[in-house]
């Protein structure tokens, strides 16, 4: 088994990474979840996933004071659509 990340620059980019093959690989789910107001209940098994996977890799100091994993979802899921038709915003 890898040592857990200790670095916080890169337990951020592991988050990023997560989060940018649940943008990449559930597209039309993220732009229908915009939509419709539901993105993180649509997507609630890819991103549950994805928390597993980065807290099994990151050290537990990391995980306590830091939310990179929900930080990495809001910039790669949320922001890169707002150009999406929707009542949020």
């Amino acid at each position: 088994m890898a040592a857990l990340i200790e670095n916080p620059d890169a337990a951020r980019r592991l988050a990023r990474a997560i989060a940018s093959d649940i943008s990449m690989y559930n597209e039309k789910k993220v732009i229908k979840g915009i939509e419709d107001d539901n993105l993180f209940d649509a997507l609630k098994d890819e991103i549950e996933e994805g928390r597993q996977l980065f807290k099994s890799r990151v050290s537990p100091d990391i995980l306590a004071k830091l939310n990179l994993y929900e930080l990495a979802l809001v910039d790669l899921l949320v922001r890169p659509k707002a150009h999406v038709k929707t009542k949020i915003w």
